[in-house]
């Protein structure tokens, strides 16, 4: 057996005991009072468009992939009573944020190269902000396989349920019989913290946007670190274009 990985009981499979996660986070400080950010608090579109103001040129204009192909991911956090907002935005490569007036900063941007190697059993403190959702049956005869409504979750419990179903035990493959993908890490369902969040929507589209979000803290122990790290790099969930998705280790 190679030093790096070890078989995954029962599939006959081999599992890497330690993978290594790159990304660049660019931190901005922002003032929530300044037009431009006041309007993408407001508008979920509108903070899309701001994340990805710092990244034109890599790719093709409206190419339909360009967040994915360059790992943009994004989230935030406001306080409203200092009128500050912080927007940690991910990235495979570096962000320019130079089409930011300079008025809308409360510091320079802070850009972070990660570089961190996650190994099998280590225990990692996270926090992530999701769209928790689920198929809620389309009321039509079950020949017809309609496909059914996405809906978010509106409790702490139902948001939890959903993460749980995203663990991964040791030993356990990467994606369940049912087809949910895993991410690579187990935890104590109990022992996460769960608060819901505003509803983002958007009036920029012909269909109304409407994003449930929760965010979820806690500490995970790893189990499969290249399934981790594939989720760190690519989000988790659904809405990863609107600020969900992105998970913060510590």
């Amino acid at each position: 057996m190679n030093p790096g990985t070890a078989g995954n009981a029962g599939t006959g499979t081999r599992t890497a005991t330690a993978a290594r996660f790159v990304a660049t986070h660019s931190v901005l400080s922002l003032n929530a009072r300044h037009p431009l950010v006041a309007k993408s608090l407001a508008d979920a579109q509108e903070m899309h468009r701001t994340v990805m103001s710092g990244f034109r040129g890599w790719v093709e204009d409206g190419d339909p992939d360009a967040r994915s192909q360059m790992g943009v991911l994004s989230t935030w956090s406001v306080d409203l009573k200092a009128a500050a907002l912080v927007l940690v935005v991910q990235s495979r490569i570096p962000g320019d944020w130079a089409r930011i007036p300079r008025a809308a900063f409360t510091a320079p941007p802070h850009i972070i190269t990660v570089d961190r190697t996650f190994k099998a059993g280590e225990a990692v403190g996270f926090r992530t902000v999701v769209n928790p959702t689920h198929s809620r049956p389309p009321g039509k005869p079950a020949e017809e396989k309609a496909r059914g409504t996405r809906t978010a979750h509106t409790t702490p419990e139902h948001v939890k349920r959903w993460f749980a179903r995203r663990l991964q035990a040791d030993g356990d493959p990467a994606t369940a019989e049912d087809g949910v993908v895993r991410i690579g890490a187990t935890a104590d369902p109990d022992g996460l913290g769960i608060r819901m969040l505003p509803t983002l929507s958007s009036a920029h589209r012909r269909k109304p946007v409407r994003i449930g979000r929760a965010e979820i803290r806690g500490s995970l122990t790893v189990t499969d670190p290249e399934t981790l790290v594939g989720v760190l790099s690519n989000g988790l969930g659904h809405a990863r274009a609107y600020s969900c998705g992105l998970i913060l280790t510590r």
